[in-house]
């Protein structure tokens, strides 16, 4: 079982629109969306929820009223100003940190910590595969424990299906839920895009895959708004050891794939879904090609 993470250094280089055609293209794989702050990889795939369960982590504390003495310790020890004192202590929902301190040293023993319900995910029929997701809930952490909890989910189904590949759509940018999205995978797909903050956000991203030790290819979208910048970005790379796996032109069809919500590569006659197709048949070959969790050899042929 292999996995291929893709994933860009910033939002709006056409990862998730790419992870789309993949999933078009793939056989036998399992998909799972990691971007657990803002997904959309369900508005494209849309998916037909078999599973729906809540995610729970860290606690919250709230007061019992009855036993409250308003003695206002709480209010004192508590370091993000999360409670207030009426009538008894009233602790905020949206400020408290769940960090136990008001409820340790109550002497009335009142305060009580509930485990946190902040998020939900899911498994999911797609016509092209099972899909699993997960959608936090506004304002609340924990992203990566909830990335790293769906990961091993898909992993249990691709065991007991005898899935031979998991597809990841990845978060954008470099943080934690990027992070625990890249664990144990074999091999990144790096997207980005022919313009300064694309080349700067491609950086970071195979910084963080040269310090996790991931092998990770690169590809350009829209390279031909600024070739310029595109060949500058492929010299980069080659210089810091990074394959290009392929570039794929502006093409105005892949918007109207997408009002349709159907992956771009369900056209014949898009230039974007051909590159895809061809870039998709080059990294089939490396993943047919990698042994568990070795480094890429070999040149990636354009």
């Amino acid at each position: 079982m292999k996995e291929i993470l893709i994933v860009s250094g910033k939002g709006g280089t056409g990862k998730t629109s790419i992870v789309g055609s993949f999933a078009h293209l793939a056989e036998n794989k399992i998909l799972v969306d990691c971007d657990v702050d803002a997904s959309d990889l369900h508005l494209l795939l849309t998916p037909r929820p078999t599973e729906e369960h809540e995610f729970k982590s860290g606690v919250k504390a709230r007061v019992d009223a009855d036993k409250c003495s308003s003695c206002g310790m709480c209010a004192e020890l508590c370091q993000f100003d999360s409670v207030t004192m009426e009538d008894t202590a009233v602790i905020s929902e949206i400020n408290c940190e769940g960090c136990g301190v008001c409820a340790h040293f109550c002497p009335e023993e009142c305060i009580i910590l509930d485990e946190n319900h902040c998020g939900s995910w899911y498994v999911a029929d797609t016509d092209y595969g099972t899909l699993v997701h997960a959608q936090l809930f506004a304002g609340e952490e924990n992203s990566g424990k909830l990335v790293s909890f769906i990961k091993n989910k898909a992993r249990e189904l691709a065991e007991e299906t005898s899935t031979e590949l998991i597809l990841i759509d990845g978060a954008p940018g470099v943080g934690c839920p990027v992070i625990a999205s890249l664990s144990n995978v074999d091999l990144a797909v790096v997207i980005t895009e022919p313009t300064l903050s694309g080349q700067h956000d491609l950086e970071r991203i195979l910084d963080l895959t040269d310090h996790f030790k991931i092998p990770a290819l690169i590809c350009i979208n829209k390279w031909d708004l600024h070739p310029e910048m595109s060949d500058k970005i492929e010299t980069a790379c080659t210089t810091r050891g990074v394959k290009l796996l392929g570039k794929i032109p502006f093409d105005r069809e892949v918007i109207d794939c997408q009002l349709q919500g159907v992956a771009v590569t369900s056209s014949n006659t898009s230039p974007a879904s051909l590159s895809i197709r061809d870039i998709w048949e080059k990294l089939q070959q490396k993943i047919d090609s990698l042994d568990d969790k070795t480094s890429l050899d070999g040149p990636v042929s354009i």
